[in-house]
């Protein structure tokens, strides 16, 4: 009898252990984060209305400089966003009356694990996580949706990110990876082991009669 009482605690001991996960960092709501800089990879989104001619999307060469029409080769690796966009309309200003510029930063990120086509993608701040998924053909059944990480050099940065969660809220640069967890043995197998411990908890009870 004792080694099955025995037997009893260490299922329990293995379920509970399933259940048990680390909490990597979360994204704090309502924290400002420190704009990342571009860096090379990054793919630069230049719009100009009424101006087909000059709008372009390039990447930034392993220097870290663009080049665009007109403008010829810019060096803006290590500026901010917000800096790169300055910069752009600053230097078309020159050339353009009144022009209407929109400047757009994408990060080259991968997404990866439980996703139908892992891979590299290009995505901005003001997608969200789930939009990042999205482009790698969404989740797969077998998925944990509220518990995607963040992953730079094998290290979590942020973890427990929601679908909704906005990229620019979160510390993601070009390089990183958004990797979907599978969920756990238990959740996949709540039904096998619940039914292992109650055969378990029946063998004791009719045991110890």
């Amino acid at each position: 009898m004792r080694s099955l009482v025995s037997l009893v605690a260490v299922a329990s001991l293995s379920v509970a252990s399933a259940c048990a996960s680390g909490a990597p960092p979360s994204v704090q709501s309502g924290v400002q984060l420190p704009e990342e800089v571009v860096r090379p990879g990054d793919l630069i989104a230049v719009n100009i209305w009424r101006e087909p001619d000059l709008t372009d999307t390039v990447e930034v060469d392993p220097q870290g400089n663009v080049v665009l029409a007109k403008l010829g080769t810019l060096e803006l690796g290590g500026a901010t966003p917000t800096a790169v966009r300055s910069r752009i309309t600053t230097e078309y200003a020159k050339y353009l009356v009144n022009p209407s510029i929109q400047v757009v930063v994408l990060r080259r990120i991968q997404v990866a694990g439980a996703v139908k086509t892992p891979g590299l993608y290009h995505v901005s701040g003001t997608m969200s996580v789930g939009d990042a998924i999205a482009l790698a053909g969404g989740i797969v059944p077998d998925g944990n949706s509220g518990k995607v990480e963040l992953i730079r050099d094998g290290q979590t940065v942020a973890g427990n990110l929601g679908g909704g969660t906005r990229l620019a809220d979160t510390p993601i640069r070009s390089g990183d990876q958004l990797n979907v967890p599978y969920k756990s043995w238990l959740s996949r197998n709540g039904y096998l082991a619940g039914g292992l411990l109650s055969a378990v908890a029946t063998i004791v009870a009719i045991t110890v009669r």
